[in-house]
């Protein structure tokens, strides 16, 4: 069995990048919407996915209208929530703080936040829903959670991938059996 073309795409930078967004709904800039746009060129998916946030929603729309194909939206790709810290730079968090989360974002959400397993939780199930060839507009979070659960990584370990605006991480899945990385750019 060839297994199910999986594409995760992070959406395109916003017009106020470096912000801790989590399910702030701030579209990506008009170019980079375009640069996903581009990027989903000579990928074959069946289905095209997406968070409901404009950043996610607005090129997974232009995609699947110019293919011809059903765009599902999913609130389980949304990325983190940031409670008390959505729309902030991280600068502006206390410092102590946002260590103690990136150090262990379970134990210690943002303030208001969503935990990492909470997270990894959501983006379970919607893999779980992944049945034809996908393409899927997401958020940096969501696309690491993908990896934990997939993989069986701890949160440290998926932050050794490099997924900035607009990159596309390709994956093969045999639902049940395990998953593979097939191309990251």
């Amino acid at each position: 069995m060839s297994g199910i073309a999986l594409h995760l795409m992070r959406h395109g930078a916003p017009a106020r990048p470096g912000l801790l967004l989590g399910h702030r709904d701030e579209p990506a800039l008009p170019s980079e919407t375009a640069r996903c746009v581009a990027r989903a060129e000579g990928l074959t998916f069946d289905r095209v996915i997406s968070s409901d946030l404009s950043r996610t929603h607005d090129p997974a729309a232009r995609i699947a209208a110019a293919r011809g194909l059903e765009h599902r939206v999913d609130p389980d790709w949304r990325e983190l929530d940031f409670g008390d810290w959505t729309g902030l730079a991280a600068a502006e968090v206390d410092p102590a703080a946002y260590a103690r989360f990136w150090q262990d974002p379970d134990a210690h959400a943002p303030p208001g936040g969503e935990r990492w397993s909470a997270l990894r939780a959501r983006v379970e199930r919607a893999l779980a829903g992944i049945t034809v060839p996908s393409l899927v507009l997401t958020h940096g979070g969501a696309m690491r959670a993908a990896l934990a659960v997939l993989f069986h990584m701890e949160q440290p370990q998926v932050w050794a991938f490099d997924l900035p605006y607009a990159s596309l991480l390709s994956l093969r899945l045999w639902p049940g059996e395990g998953a593979q990385i097939v191309g990251l750019s």
